[in-house]
């Protein structure tokens, strides 16, 4: 299977900076005080598996490839909170932060992202760019690092200027695969680990 469907749990890796995108129970001293994101060099941390989900307006069903320039949810398993932005300022360098917020995978419209990709659907393999919904900022990373309590963890961030900085590749995950049949009987495991 070589793309990416709803319901998948994944690894997103930063292409420029050789960082996953990461997130814990740490929150931002500054700006929202919401859970931090970050990026770290790490390949086995359990703290950067996110799982694919839909929005309310946006059905992503299990096993369905992701469309390029649908809305998603990007639902951080060990916390459950959303990959999440808005306009309070990145602590390092100022750019637009971005959190993890909610409760249990529910949070709000600021939750949202779409992705950016070439064809129709969001491929595995390929390069691509998620834009946070409200705000049009690309998900990105420029390389501050962070010192205590996270030190040498990068800073992920939303940018408005779309460069190498911003674009993500899915690496370690499990990708739920399409049902054969057409039906939405999810009783059997249909997944593949990657």
């Amino acid at each position: 299977m070589s793309f990416v469907t709803c319901g998948s749990v994944v690894k997103l890796l930063n292409v420029k900076h050789n960082v996953r995108l990461h997130s814990h129970d740490v929150r931002y001293g500054s700006g929202s005080g919401q859970q931090s994101v970050t990026g770290v060099t790490a390949v086995e941390d359990s703290n950067s598996y996110w799982s694919v989900r839909g929005t309310g307006d946006d059905a992503c069903h299990r096993g369905n490839p992701v469309q390029c320039g649908q809305n998603i949810r990007l639902t951080h398993v060990n916390t459950g909170r959303n990959l999440h932005s808005h306009y309070f300022t990145s602590p390092l360098s100022s750019n637009q932060e971005v959190s993890a917020f909610g409760e249990n995978g529910e949070g709000d419209h600021l939750d949202e992202w779409t992705v950016l990709c070439a064809g129709s659907v969001w491929q595995r393999e390929e390069s691509v760019r998620f834009r946070h919904t409200s705000t049009d900022a690309l998900l990105s990373v420029t390389g501050e690092q962070y010192g205590r309590p996270i030190h040498g963890q990068r800073e992920v961030h939303g940018m408005m200027i779309s460069g190498s900085h911003s674009y993500w590749r899915t690496m370690e995950g499990i990708f739920m695969k399409p049902s054969e049949t057409g039906s939405r009987d999810f009783s059997s495991p249909l997944h593949t680990e990657f």
